[in-house]
């Protein structure tokens, strides 16, 4: 496994969070986790980051626990975090909010070459390279939010919500790019509330219900399973 998430157990207070939560991510994957508001889904994503220590359990990366690293070795690691709300820093422009993503790295040729791969395969942002961040669309700041992420070089993104308030259509978009950053190699692990949209572009599923893993498997299972189409699908 890429990533191993091991018996995670956290807390917010006296609130627990996540119950003893483990998951696996294989290399050259896409995975996903779904569940209701407040099931421990960002907190599952947060905990990997670094973002949020656990109380007890691990997680490891490559064969390495990182759940004791503070956020910045975790990115140095190859993990990318794009964070629910995208969160784009509004009073810099496109590029530098790119740049942004980068500043661990000391690889001056390879940032370049990245910034050139992230306009190439958002051309938008590449046209208003020069834009302050907060004059673009939603759909737009979700685009940069994984440009963003992508500028780390990372062997793993996570994404939270990217769906999150985006038109059927910029949703769409959002999904063939999630399909086209897998297939180049970077796995990806989905939290996305629109849930028939996250089996169909993961291969394998975790169900969160109150900080607990309720169900996983294949997500063509589970997007036949009973259980998940009455709660998470609609019927």
């Amino acid at each position: 496994m890429l990533l191993e998430v091991k018996d995670a157990v956290v807390h917010y207070g006296k609130v627990q969070a996540l119950k003893g939560v483990s998951l696996g991510v294989p290399p050259a994957s896409t995975i996903t986790i779904i569940g209701a508001n407040g099931a421990g889904k960002t907190t599952t994503l947060r905990a990997i980051s670094g973002l949020k220590k656990l109380t007890s359990g691990e997680i490891r990366f490559q064969g390495e626990r990182i759940d004791t690293l503070p956020p910045e070795k975790i990115i140095r690691a190859g993990i990318a975090q794009v964070p629910e709300g995208r969160r784009c820093f509004p009073e810099l422009t496109v590029r530098e909010n790119l740049m942004t993503g980068a500043f661990l790295r000391r690889d001056k040729a390879g940032v370049e070459r990245d910034l050139e791969g992230v306009y190439h395969r958002f051309p938008r942002l590449k046209e208003r390279r020069g834009q302050m961040a907060k004059t673009l669309s939603g759909g737009e700041q979700q685009m940069l939010a994984i440009g963003r992420a992508l500028m780390s070089a990372p062997k793993l993104l996570l994404l939270d919500e990217p769906s999150m308030g985006l038109s059927p259509v910029m949703v769409q978009e959002i999904a063939r790019i999630i399909v086209e950053i897998r297939r180049h190699g970077v796995p990806v692990v989905l939290v996305e509330q629109n849930a028939e949209l996250a089996l169909r572009l993961a291969s394998h599923a975790y169900v969160l219900e109150t900080g607990t893993v309720a169900l996983s498997g294949r997500a063509s299972e589970l997007h036949e399973n009973e259980h998940v189409r009455r709660a998470y699908l609609g019927g």
